[in-house]
């Protein structure tokens, strides 16, 4: 059974951090591409960052760009997304999501999603 859990969300003021973190269990992790993406409140589901298989390539929206970082360790099956800087507008249910055969930011691309972790960035 595939299994992607997140965890690491929470309830922060505007400029500080959190670490989300994503295990993975039930699929061959090191071969697919993971990502996170969030969905705030009455918005559609948006990428935030994505990281390749191999050599550790990532992509990011325009907002994570620079404050965001997308890691994984494929010893320990799990992607970290550490957020720095935050801004209210990055309040949303984060999402971890693996895709067997794509790389890239749109929701439609991944194959198994995480339940979500609430990140609430207060002003």
């Amino acid at each position: 059974e595939v299994q992607l859990v997140e965890s690491g969300g929470g309830l922060v003021q505007a400029g500080e951090s959190l670490r989300l973190s994503c295990a993975a269990s039930g699929f061959p992790f090191d071969n697919y591409f993971m990502g996170w993406l969030r969905q705030a409140p009455g918005k559609e589901r948006e990428g935030v960052a994505c990281i390749n298989t191999g050599d550790g390539d990532t992509f990011y929206a325009y907002f994570a760009e620079g404050r965001f970082t997308i890691s994984r360790d494929n010893a320990k099956n799990t992607v970290t997304l550490q957020m720095n800087n935050l801004k209210p507008d990055d309040t949303a249910i984060y999402y971890c999501a693996a895709s067997e055969f794509n790389y890239g930011l749109g929701p439609g691309l991944y194959d198994h999603w995480g339940q979500g972790t609430q990140v609430t960035v207060s002003s």
